[in-house]
């Protein structure tokens, strides 16, 4: 399928309703060789570098590869401002319940990481998750790296305009963050208690990232399961960690202990 010529699907009903773009490209799906869906992060979108170099490998080992856009990220429709956690959340269900219907490995990005762990929690006991790859995750963002960051400012805007504007290091647009972000994220919180997905997981996270300090993904680390589950720290690594060295010696590498690529 080109990059070119998505398709669509239906989520929400009524006023809710919204037009998701993913790609899917079959191939097989057992223990050995499972699929694998790919989940950005927040204002990221799956045409980025890092998914279309998994979707890349994944589609020349012949394993089935599975990318979408949340609601108002690239392709799809709706308004980002719109989004919230469980909204977006709703949108990776749908998405994952349509095309994966074999074992498979989520790799998630960011706020992908939280999407991720919030999918592989609730499908967890449908056997089909091989195993979670979280690049730089971002769990709980919403309230531990935005709410509780920011300034008096940022937060009187919140709780009196519904809305906080701030400029983007990635962007000529500024990052918008509204009183639903905030406030619904609070309802998928996970860090405060254990959180078993019932599969391995590799961690990936650069100790120079400015977003989601590495410090985060060790509080992430003192939740998980004891077995299987390892953290790569990455010395002058950034956020993104989409340096082509990053990919092919860190990402690749852990999507391929899964039997992708």
């Amino acid at each position: 399928m080109s990059e070119r010529d998505p398709q669509f699907l239906s989520v929400g009903t009524g006023d809710e309703a919204r037009q998701i773009a993913y790609r899917h490209e079959p191939g097989t799906e057992t223990a050995e060789r499972p699929g694998v869906i790919w989940l950005s992060g927040f204002r990221s979108d799956m045409l980025g570098s890092k998914a279309l170099e998994v979707a890349r490998v994944a589609r020349e080992a012949g394993n089935a590869v599975t990318r979408f856009d949340y609601s108002g990220h690239g392709e799809s429709g709706g308004k980002f401002i719109d989004g919230t956690i469980s909204r977006w959340l709703e949108e990776t269900l749908a998405v994952f319940d349509k095309c994966c219907t074999g074992p498979t490995v989520i790799v998630g990005s960011s706020m992908g990481g939280w999407m991720a762990l919030l999918l592989a929690l609730a499908r967890k006991s449908s056997g089909k998750v091989a195993g979670l790859v979280l690049i730089a995750p971002a769990p709980d963002f919403t309230e531990d790296l935005l709410w509780n960051a920011f300034p008096e400012e940022a937060r009187r805007a919140i709780e009196t305009k519904g809305v906080y504007e701030h400029p983007s290091d990635y962007s000529d647009e500024p990052d918008v963050y509204t009183r639903a972000l905030i406030e619904d994220g609070r309802k998928n919180l996970l860090l405060g208690a254990s959180i078993d997905p019932g599969c391995p997981v590799r961690i990936l996270q650069g100790m120079e990232d400015q977003d989601v300090p590495w410090e985060h993904a060790m509080k992430l680390v003192s939740r998980l399961p004891v077995s299987d589950v390892t953290i790569t720290l990455v010395r002058d690594g950034d956020h993104r960690l989409s340096r082509m060295e990053d990919i092919m010696n860190r990402i690749l590498p852990a999507i391929a202990e899964f039997g992708v690529g």
